[in-house]
């Protein structure tokens, strides 16, 4: 058995390895409703007391990984060629789950998360690596014109402030007009609990970094078609747990407008021209 290595990440690099132990969770599972060998490798190769940090894993990052997986898929069916770009990615194992054998994927992430990715996961013509923030404009000149595309966010958007975050919109939109945009968002009390002076303590021995954007449900659409100058529509994607007391308690929540807004929530809409 080869040895187990050190992620060596901290601060909002580190949240990858959040996203990793709830993700081999639901795809160890006998119920799972991703199949991900290649996440629970990774998972099992680092060095990391994912429990000590993180507590118990959940499947909620499973399905959060499912719900972006089936509408790239629905996006793939429709232009098998297009250009998948996953900001933030991390260790996300998406390139493995989905068949997209025509289209180019694009992994952006901080250096230090790509370098740990490719410890694992190496890049080739089909699947590219970029080292940069997503804020470094470079990242546009790497997608090829006349191709669709289709722009993925999970995890990130909520770790900048609103100012940042309305200025990537805005950027996407001038240069990609047309491509469809996914993330996922944090309400505000959640925000307001990691800026707070105590911070969002997951475990004894870890703090969430500090996530400065949160948004309610019902303040998306407005606030989007606000920041673009012009109508857009945001379809919300349901967040559904598949087994457990979540399975039929956020149904439930999703139809009671006050629980509703103020729940994490994923977003889908094709950003408008300039």
């Amino acid at each position: 058995m080869s040895e187990k290595q050190s992620p060596n990440l901290t601060g909002v690099p580190e949240t990858m390895l959040w996203t990793l132990h709830n993700r081999a969770y639901e795809a160890s599972h006998p119920q799972a409703i991703i199949n991900d060998p290649k996440c629970i490798e990774i998972y099992q190769a680092l060095d990391y007391d994912y429990e000590k940090s993180f507590a118990k894993a959940d499947g909620s990052h499973g399905v959060r990984s499912f719900l972006f997986d089936k509408k790239i898929r629905q996006f793939l069916q429709k232009y098998p060629d297009a250009v998948i770009v996953n900001l933030g990615e991390g260790l996300e194992t998406q390139r493995y789950r989905i068949d997209g054998d025509k289209a180019l994927w694009i992994s952006l992430d901080l250096p230090e998360g790509i370098a740990l990715r490719e410890r694992f996961i190496q890049p080739d013509k089909q699947h590219q690596h970029l080292a940069m923030s997503v804020f470094d404009t470079a990242w546009f000149d790497n997608i090829p014109a006349n191709r669709a595309v289709f722009i993925t966010a999970q995890g990130l958007l909520m770790f900048f402030p609103e100012q940042q975050v309305k200025q990537l919109l805005q950027l996407m939109a001038g240069r990609l007009p047309g491509a469809c945009l996914m993330f996922d968002h944090i309400p505000l009390w959640m925000s307001k609990k990691t800026l707070s002076a105590k911070g969002w303590q997951i475990t004894p021995y870890y703090t969430a970094p500090k996530m400065p954007w949160g948004i309610n449900k019902n303040a998306i659409a407005p606030t989007l078609s606000d920041w673009l100058g012009k109508a857009v529509a945001v379809q919300d994607i349901p967040f559904v747990f598949p087994r457990g007391k979540y399975r039929y308690l956020m149904p439930i929540f999703s139809h009671l407008p006050l629980l509703k807004n103020a729940m994490y929530g994923v977003s889908l809409l094709t950003l408008p021209g300039q």
